[in-house]
């Protein structure tokens, strides 16, 4: 009789998540499955479905971001310290996507991700989320809080007092 592992014992590696996220991305039982799936660092599962204003508001960010050239991509796949993230939507410089083009997930994290709040969302859940993005590369973390119609962004160095990636916001929570 083969041995099977009984429990996981430790953290799953950057490559075993990795592996399991391109296996889910690629299975047709998965194909359907509403809201986006995340990975903690131990395999298991974390979805979030989101509203119809949660969609807008990605979209609108995305509008925006287009016009900082470089990619903007919608729920990209990062590998952090955390387990295997999704922020809504990501900006990425050309050397970025260079360097990763043919990555899912990504091995680092774009340098600016930004993740729209969900009335299932914790304040601690956002906090680990934030300090995890910053850890696997980002440069800038936002949190956008929908229903406040604010935007907190986030350095290596703590909150920041601006952006350094200009954005016009006026109208985004409309």
């Amino acid at each position: 009789m083969a041995d099977t592992t009984e429990i996981i014992e430790a953290p799953l590696s950057y490559d075993a998540l990795g592996a399991m996220y391109r296996k889910m991305c690629n299975d047709p039982l998965f194909a359907n499955v509403p809201g986006k799936i995340e990975l903690d660092r131990w395999g298991r599962m974390v979805m979030s479905p989101a509203s119809n204003y949660h969609g807008t508001l990605q979209a609108r960010l995305v509008k925006r971001l287009a016009d900082l050239g470089g990619e903007v991509i919608v729920e990209a796949s990062v590998l952090t310290p955390l387990g295997l993230l999704v922020p809504d939507v990501v900006w990425a410089s050309a050397e970025f996507i260079g360097a990763h083009r043919n990555e899912t997930p990504f091995e680092a994290a774009p340098e600016l991700c930004i993740e729209v709040t969900s009335p299932s969302n914790s304040r601690r859940e956002l906090t680990e989320k934030v300090e995890a993005l910053l850890a696997a590369g980002a440069i800038e973390v936002w949190i956008v809080y929908s229903r406040a119609q604010r935007i907190e962004a986030f350095g290596r160095g703590g909150a920041l007092a601006s952006s350094r990636f200009a954005l016009d916001v006026a109208g985004l929570f409309d």
